[in-house]
């Protein structure tokens, strides 16, 4: 009796797997899967966002509670909707639909979210335009006689600090200078948009035409994609990191990138920064993994993945502060000045700090073309990873429609097109406001904690953690350790509520460059965006206790116990028929 029931375990997976792989496609190997994954959570918070925080924060001393919150939410976190995805085999919003009817709008509001992250993309296109001008056999941003230069303009020098300190006053970088006039041609404000910037336009174009032809089949050509894109970048890590060390000053960069200050750990902003940066990183409450996931084989071992996958992410980020800060110390010694003067995060040290430091070093086109060309590549694995999972889940909400190929294709084709016209107000004059608008709240902590909440709510306490161990001890081989369940319903839920709460009474509102204050408007806006992906939860939940029949407590029930819909009707059917064929044969037998 129990080898019938294994063989009919065993075959009853295997044609779910057939069904599947039919109906929406699978990774054509687990290396596409790892590939995948690893580049899409390997990027810029690696590279422009961890080095900084760990200085800010005490150094090594902020590696305590990154490690910490690593272990108690990013693993369990992560190991939660990678495996959920392989189970359900569907898109965010159809999975919780199945799963748990009244946590739907959890998937409606990662796909906001997910919507607010298309705009990254604007990130390569800024990379493309350097990358452009890296090959110059004069670098644009190291001198100032160039036609967008101003009379306070200061090249790149190697001065005494006591000089440095005396022409500081009322000037600007070359640097700055070809970052604001030349590249972003900024405008006063976000009410000033001013025209298109038509070179930025058409980077922005190659950056939209790659995506295209990155996600246009599927998995099928994401997959090919990842094989380049998601490992060349350590190429060109490993290179800097080489060069890095073996400037002049870089170990005292990497000083004051590790030294530890313990006493920053009584400060609970580091604690707060830290696990924001483990969400931001490992793209949790995104619905990214849950995506990736969903096209693995049943019996994937996503348990190990995930072990595997957080350590790759997170020693890529210890690795790439190696990188930003020696070739920082590097700078900071050629211009007779400290390195805290020197030291920025976000695009600030991408498109400011680090090409600085590239133009000092021989060689400057090929290490300033390394590093450009690795910050597009990280960028484009991300980025094409949150168009296609928008495009999933939109597919699997409407299989009909969009999963016959032709259909498909054009479907991607017109998000890609529509998504580039609208883009088009980033690359304006004021485009630069509207990015930081969206970046700050569209993408904000509220978003993905709130998310986080639910989605260990639904999963630990009404769908059951210990049936989501059992789910993913048969699909693995491998149980989850008790630790898993305790997080999922316990420390997770209360971390994030905490950190939620704590953005919400320590709000300040947004200003760019710490000196350009939105109008009310655009405060509206963006709380309408930060809403937008809040609200779905109550909001669907609502309408569900509203259309359902019943008393409250028989919707109750209903709504919290997993449902089926046609797709899971066809494999039931199946299920019976391979029952009757198995226990045909083993009477005859």
């Amino acid at each position: 009796m129990k080898s019938l029931d294994g063989r009919m375990d065993g075959h009853r997976r295997k044609r779910e797997n057939q069904i599947s792989a039919t109906e929406r496609g699978q990774w054509a190997s687990k290396t596409e899967y790892i590939l995948v994954v690893a580049g899409n959570v390997v990027g810029l918070g690696n590279v422009w966002r961890f080095p900084y925080l760990c200085y800010k924060n005490g150094g090594g001393a902020f590696l305590v509670p990154y490690c910490l919150l690593a272990v108690v939410c990013g693993i369990p976190l992560f190991l939660l909707e990678t495996s959920f995805g392989q189970y359900s085999q569907e898109g965010f919003i159809t999975s919780w639909r199945k799963v748990c009817p009244l946590a739907q709008g959890i998937g409606f509001g990662q796909l906001t979210i997910t919507l607010c992250g298309f705009i990254y993309i604007l990130i390569e296109a800024w990379a493309l335009f350097y990358l452009v001008f890296s090959f110059r056999s004069k670098l644009p941003w190291v001198s100032c006689d160039n036609t967008w230069n101003t009379a306070n303009c200061r090249g790149l020098q190697t001065l005494p600090s006591s000089n440095v300190t005396a022409n500081l006053t009322n000037t600007t970088s070359a640097a700055t200078e070809f970052w604001e006039r030349r590249v972003l041609g900024m405008s006063g404000g976000i009410e000033e948009l001013g025209s298109v910037r038509w070179e930025l336009a058409l980077c922005l174009l190659a950056c939209w035409v790659i995506c295209y032809f990155s996600i246009w089949k599927g998995v099928r050509s994401s997959g090919k994609v990842v094989y380049f894109t998601a490992t060349f970048p350590y190429v060109m890590l490993l290179t800097l990191l080489i060069r890095g060390l073996t400037l002049p000053g870089a170990w005292e960069g990497i000083y004051y990138y590790l030294y530890p200050d313990l006493n920053r750990l009584a400060n609970l902003e580091v604690w707060i920064e830290a696990g924001s940066q483990i969400f931001f990183s490992y793209s949790l409450s995104s619905g990214t993994l849950h995506i990736l996931g969903s096209y693995n084989e049943y019996n994937n071992n996503c348990y190990m993945d995930c072990f595997w996958l957080c350590l790759l992410n997170s020693g890529t980020s210890f690795v790439a502060g190696f990188v930003v800060f020696s070739v920082l110390g590097f700078m900071a010694q050629k211009q007779g000045v400290t390195v805290d003067t020197v030291v920025e995060s976000g695009p600030s040290l991408a498109f400011l700090a680090y090409p600085q430091a590239t133009a000092m070093m021989p060689f400057p086109q090929f290490w300033t073309v390394c590093f450009f060309l690795m910050l597009i590549l990280l960028t484009v694995d991300t980025h094409f990873v949150i168009v296609e999972s928008f495009i999933t889940t939109v597919t699997d909400l409407f299989p009909k429609w969009f999963r016959v190929p032709i259909r498909h294709k054009m479907f991607v084709l017109a998000i890609c097109v529509s998504s580039f016209l609208i883009h088009l107000t980033l690359v304006t004059e004021g485009g630069i406001y509207i990015f930081q608008l969206i970046d700050f709240y569209g993408c904000t902590r509220v978003s993905q904690n709130f998310v986080a909440v639910c989605e260990c709510l639904a999963v630990g306490w009404v769908f059951g953690a210990d049936r989501l161990s059992n789910i993913i001890e048969d699909m693995t081989g491998q149980r989850p350790s008790v630790f898993f369940k305790l997080c999922w319903k316990y420390f997770i839920p209360l971390l994030t509520l905490t950190s939620f709460i704590l953005y919400l009474v320590d709000y300040k509102a947004l200003k760019f460059n710490n000196w350009y204050v939105y109008p009310d408007w655009a405060y509206a806006l963006g709380w309408t965006m930060t809403l937008s992906s809040v609200l779905m939860v109550p909001l669907c939940a609502a309408g569900q206790m509203c259309f359902t029949a019943g008393t409250f407590r028989e919707r109750l029930s209903v709504l919290c116990r997993p449902a089926e819909d046609p797709a899971w009707k066809r494999r039931a059917i199946g299920e019976e028929e391979t029952t009757v064929e198995l226990r045909t044969s083993a009477v005859t037998s």
